[in-house]
């Protein structure tokens, strides 16, 4: 029985596109829905009043980094994650399982967990599922994740291997989560293959998780495998819970993730494309710091509101980024984050007024035809 806490509201349905609400002990937050990583418990370059004025309900931090720095301890002390990083909204941490299994030959793989040697010093440290548990119950997010194995997904042999680590993971996480004020994910592994992820998940839904997340994907297939598999889970995940689909945040994935039924997605590309001059706008990809736009006097994008926007030009911006001057980055990652979630307020008043089809395909058809894709 999952706890009412954390109720998911279905509220209206276009195809396989859903637009819900889930409740969490620090506010409701609207699906389908991006969340902006603050990995280090910061939005890079964003303070959580701003975020809180573009549209954020939800943002997401990481449990290895802070595990590393300053500590779980720490925070736990300072009153947790809400409170440390002065975010009062819904948060979500992930397990650490991905960035620990992307040390590669700086960890070791056993049955019980991983050890593994920090990026920051080489230190020695080992994670297993009771120890992922353990941080992220320290650093007190709405929604924490199971620990599992993220193994590379066209590897049908491995990936088969991994499952059982995973699964038997995933019971280790049920077991020792104590806290009754955070929901506890569940993760479905399975790579590519259509009957690696529906046992993946059969094991999963089992263990009756509050919600699921789609692990293991954006991780080095193509879209067009990637595509497919959120299908399959559509058709198999339960149609109560949310399912979020990990490390995914270009706006024609958002898109098609939504349509295959995907409810939560996180990922740091609009702040990491902020950092290289990337903008998003609705005809495509921009790189400002092109010579182009050195006396473009335009805004970013003109069918932008968010506060870049309307008071600052591409020549005044490429000024910024040329000469290293901060502002330049908080501006960029400011329109880019405003811009994702413009779009996703955008698709779920689409779904509410059954229009979502058209809604994606002259969103997509626009956009990439800028990008040259059609």
């Amino acid at each position: 029985m999952i706890s009412r806490m954390f109720e998911f509201e279905l509220r209206a349905a276009d195809g396989r596109a859903r637009a819900g609400l889930f409740h969490t002990p620090h506010g409701i937050v609207p699906t389908p829905v991006f969340m902006p990583v603050g990995t280090q418990a910061t939005v890079k370059g964003i303070q959580p009043r701003e975020l809180s004025e573009m549209g954020a309900s939800i943002v997401l931090s990481n449990t290895y980094h802070l595990y590393l720095r300053p500590g779980d301890g720490l925070v736990a002390r300072r009153g947790g994650l809400h409170e440390f990083m002065r975010w009062p909204g819904p948060l979500l941490t992930d397990s650490g399982g991905f960035q620990v299994f992307s040390l590669s030959e700086m960890r070791k793989i056993d049955d019980e967990g991983v050890t593994f040697k920090s990026h920051i010093d080489g230190s020695l440290h080992r994670f297993t599922p009771e120890k992922s548990i353990a941080v992220q119950e320290n650093l007190g997010a709405d929604i924490i994740m199971c620990f599992d194995e993220c193994p590379p997904p066209t590897d049908r042999e491995y990936v088969a291997e991994s499952l059982v680590r995973t699964h038997a993971w995933a019971r280790r996480c049920r077991n020792a989560h104590k806290r009754a004020d955070q929901a506890l994910f569940g993760i479905v592994q399975g790579g590519v293959f259509r009957d690696q992820r529906e046992f993946s998940a059969r094991i999963i839904m089992e263990l009756d998780f509050p919600g699921y997340a789609i692990g293991g994907l954006a991780v080095g297939e193509t879209k067009a495998e990637m595509y497919p598999v959120l299908e399959w889970m559509d058709d198999v995940l339960p149609r109560e819970r949310p399912r979020y689909l990990m490390g995914v945040g270009d706006p024609r994935d958002l898109i098609r993730g939504v349509a295959r039924g995907i409810d939560l997605f996180d990922c740091v590309l609009p702040t990491r494309l902020a950092r290289h001059g990337a903008a998003f706008t609705r005809d495509g990809r921009i790189n400002v710091t092109n010579a182009k736009y050195a006396e473009d006097d335009a805004p970013l994008d003109a069918e932008c509101d968010c506060p870049t926007c309307k008071s600052f030009s591409r020549a005044y911006i490429r000024h910024l980024l040329q000469v290293g001057e901060m502002l330049g980055l908080t501006l960029m990652s400011a329109h880019n984050l405003r811009f994702l979630l413009n779009l996703m307020a955008g698709i779920r008043a689409a779904i509410f007024e059954h229009r979502f089809t058209n809604f994606a395909t002259g969103w997509l058809a626009r956009y990439e035809r800028a990008e040259g894709v059609i």
